[in-house]
Protein backbone atom coordinates (compact mmCIF):
# COMPACT_ATOMS: atom_id res chain seq x y z
CA UNK A 1 0.00 0.00 0.00
CA UNK A 2 1.42 3.38 -1.27
CA UNK A 3 1.01 7.02 0.37
CA UNK A 4 -2.02 8.32 0.71
CA UNK A 5 -3.25 10.49 -1.79
CA UNK A 6 -5.95 13.27 -0.85
CA UNK A 7 -7.41 15.17 -4.21
CA UNK A 8 -8.93 18.49 -3.11
CA UNK A 9 -11.91 20.72 -4.51
CA UNK A 10 -11.07 23.33 -6.72
CA UNK A 11 -12.91 25.83 -4.73
CA UNK A 12 -13.25 26.88 -0.76
CA UNK A 13 -15.61 28.80 0.48
CA UNK A 14 -14.50 29.73 4.13
CA UNK A 15 -11.00 30.89 5.06
CA UNK A 16 -9.57 31.18 8.94
CA UNK A 17 -6.21 31.45 10.18
CA UNK A 18 -4.70 30.39 13.53
CA UNK A 19 -1.40 30.16 14.91
CA UNK A 20 0.42 27.07 15.83
CA UNK A 21 0.64 27.39 19.50
CA UNK A 22 3.47 25.94 21.72
CA UNK A 23 1.18 23.19 23.07
CA UNK A 24 0.91 21.76 19.40
CA UNK A 25 4.52 20.94 18.93
CA UNK A 26 5.61 17.78 19.32
CA UNK A 27 9.15 15.74 20.62
CA UNK A 28 10.38 16.74 16.95
CA UNK A 29 9.82 20.65 17.62
CA UNK A 30 7.38 21.12 15.16
CA UNK A 31 3.35 20.57 14.65
CA UNK A 32 2.14 17.23 15.55
CA UNK A 33 -0.23 14.87 14.15
CA UNK A 34 -2.50 15.06 16.83
CA UNK A 35 -2.67 18.80 17.26
CA UNK A 36 -3.72 19.03 13.50
CA UNK A 37 -6.86 17.18 14.06
CA UNK A 38 -7.26 19.48 16.92
CA UNK A 39 -7.21 22.63 14.61
CA UNK A 40 -9.08 21.08 12.07
CA UNK A 41 -11.46 20.88 14.62
CA UNK A 42 -11.39 24.37 15.69
CA UNK A 43 -11.35 25.54 12.09
CA UNK A 44 -15.02 23.59 11.41
CA UNK A 45 -16.21 25.31 14.22
CA UNK A 46 -15.51 28.75 13.11
CA UNK A 47 -16.98 27.78 9.66
CA UNK A 48 -19.84 26.33 11.62
CA UNK A 49 -20.43 29.42 13.09
CA UNK A 50 -20.04 31.74 10.43
CA UNK A 51 -23.05 30.33 8.72
CA UNK A 52 -25.20 30.07 11.89
CA UNK A 53 -24.75 26.61 13.40
CA UNK A 54 -22.68 24.40 15.57
CA UNK A 55 -22.15 21.01 16.01
CA UNK A 56 -25.09 19.83 17.89
CA UNK A 57 -27.24 22.18 16.27
CA UNK A 58 -27.16 22.22 11.95
CA UNK A 59 -31.01 22.90 11.58
CA UNK A 60 -31.76 20.30 14.10
CA UNK A 61 -29.08 18.06 13.64
CA UNK A 62 -26.23 17.11 15.64
CA UNK A 63 -22.81 15.79 13.86
CA UNK A 64 -20.64 13.06 14.71
CA UNK A 65 -16.96 12.47 12.56
CA UNK A 66 -16.68 8.89 10.61
CA UNK A 67 -13.88 9.45 9.95
CA UNK A 68 -10.65 11.12 9.10
CA UNK A 69 -7.68 11.43 6.22
CA UNK A 70 -4.94 13.74 6.35
CA UNK A 71 -1.87 13.95 4.48
CA UNK A 72 0.97 16.13 5.91
CA UNK A 73 3.11 17.76 2.97
CA UNK A 74 5.40 19.78 5.09
CA UNK A 75 6.88 20.88 8.49
CA UNK A 76 5.23 24.34 10.59
CA UNK A 77 7.07 25.63 14.00
CA UNK A 78 5.49 27.66 16.73
CA UNK A 79 4.32 30.63 15.68
CA UNK A 80 3.42 29.59 11.85
CA UNK A 81 0.22 31.26 10.86
CA UNK A 82 -1.80 28.67 9.21
CA UNK A 83 -4.92 29.70 6.76
CA UNK A 84 -7.27 27.30 7.21
CA UNK A 85 -9.41 26.30 3.94
CA UNK A 86 -12.57 25.00 3.95
CA UNK A 87 -15.19 23.47 1.66
CA UNK A 88 -17.93 20.67 2.13
CA UNK A 89 -18.93 18.72 -0.90
CA UNK A 90 -19.56 14.36 -1.56
CA UNK A 91 -23.10 14.72 -0.04
CA UNK A 92 -24.97 11.02 0.59
CA UNK A 93 -28.34 10.65 2.19
CA UNK A 94 -27.06 11.25 6.04
CA UNK A 95 -23.65 12.33 5.68
CA UNK A 96 -20.69 14.71 3.59
CA UNK A 97 -17.42 15.64 3.62
CA UNK A 98 -15.44 18.60 4.58
CA UNK A 99 -12.19 19.80 3.31
CA UNK A 100 -9.19 21.36 4.77
CA UNK A 101 -6.12 23.05 2.85
CA UNK A 102 -3.64 23.99 5.41
CA UNK A 103 -1.07 26.57 4.33
CA UNK A 104 1.74 28.75 5.76
CA UNK A 105 0.03 32.32 5.89
CA UNK A 106 3.48 33.79 5.20
CA UNK A 107 4.73 32.00 2.44
CA UNK A 108 1.70 30.09 0.83
CA UNK A 109 3.72 26.61 1.14
CA UNK A 110 1.28 23.70 1.63
CA UNK A 111 1.50 22.05 5.10
CA UNK A 112 -1.44 19.76 5.07
CA UNK A 113 -4.99 18.49 3.65
CA UNK A 114 -7.47 16.72 5.29
CA UNK A 115 -10.48 15.23 4.66
CA UNK A 116 -13.33 14.18 7.59
CA UNK A 117 -16.81 12.38 6.91
CA UNK A 118 -19.56 13.80 8.87
CA UNK A 119 -22.50 11.96 9.59
CA UNK A 120 -25.88 14.26 11.10
CA UNK A 121 -26.82 12.47 14.31
CA UNK A 122 -29.79 12.51 16.92
CA UNK A 123 -27.69 11.79 20.00
CA UNK A 124 -30.64 11.02 21.91
CA UNK A 125 -32.13 8.64 19.71
CA UNK A 126 -28.31 7.52 18.66
CA UNK A 127 -29.29 7.13 15.09
CA UNK A 128 -28.22 8.88 11.39
CA UNK A 129 -30.34 11.80 10.33
CA UNK A 130 -30.77 12.89 6.90
CA UNK A 131 -28.22 15.83 5.48
CA UNK A 132 -30.67 18.58 6.28
CA UNK A 133 -32.25 20.11 2.89
CA UNK A 134 -31.09 23.53 4.18
CA UNK A 135 -27.50 22.91 4.46
CA UNK A 136 -26.79 20.52 1.16
CA UNK A 137 -28.53 23.16 -0.39
CA UNK A 138 -25.88 26.14 0.44
CA UNK A 139 -22.94 23.71 -0.38
CA UNK A 140 -24.02 21.19 -3.48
Amino acid sequence: MGKIKLELPEKFEFHTEIPVRITDLNYGGHLGNDSVLTLIHEARVRFLKSHGYTEMDVCGASLIQADTVIVYKQEAYYGTLIDFAITVSDFSPAACDFFYLLTDKASGDEIARAKTRIVFFNYQTRKKLPVPEEFRAKFE
